[in-house]
């Protein structure tokens, strides 16, 4: 049984552990990634944003993650940073955790989400698009290894 929680600090090592292993298994860490690690807290929680974890009931192991990143620049929060451990992949984890982001997200008034991603990822893509996210124009990415960005326009509850 899977568990999505909320961020404290004891869970910054599984954050950082889960993204750096998935970007460097298909790519490789990029600044904004560095910066992003060492900044959690200022850049991500501090600034009205959250950290979603995925925990496994049974052993308590962080098996996936994913942040949301408040961009009050752009009127947007960015679905940023998902990540589940390669040993659980293909059990809906992805998912649990993209639903309670967007949960999340229309609770405190978020009109609009968006995500870089890359098309290389196909299970990652398909996974966005089942959770209502539609490719926009590739303007401004934030890294390079990013060839395609989508957006969900959400209803506040």
């Amino acid at each position: 049984m899977i568990k999505i929680i909320t961020y404290s600090g004891q869970y910054k090592a599984d954050f950082i552990r889960l993204n750096t292993e998935w970007i460097e298994t298909y790519f490789s860490l990029e600044e904004s990634d560095l910066k992003t690690f060492s900044h959690i807290d200022s850049y991500i929680i501090d600034n009205g944003g959250q950290i979603f974890l995925a925990l496994d009931d049974n052993t308590g192991e962080v098996v996936g993650c994913c942040a949301l990143i408040n961009h009050p620049d752009k009127d947007s929060y960015e679905l940023a940073k998902m990540a589940v451990s390669p040993h659980t992949q293909g059990h809906h984890i992805g998912h649990q955790l993209g639903t309670a982001l967007i949960d999340y997200a229309r609770k405190i008034g978020a009109k609009r989400l968006y995500l870089e991603g890359n098309t290389k990822l196909e299970a990652s893509i398909h996974l966005y698009r089942k959770l209502g996210f539609h490719e926009i124009s590739l303007e401004g990415s934030t890294y390079d290894r990013c060839d395609i960005i989508m957006e969900l326009k959400l209803q506040v509850i």
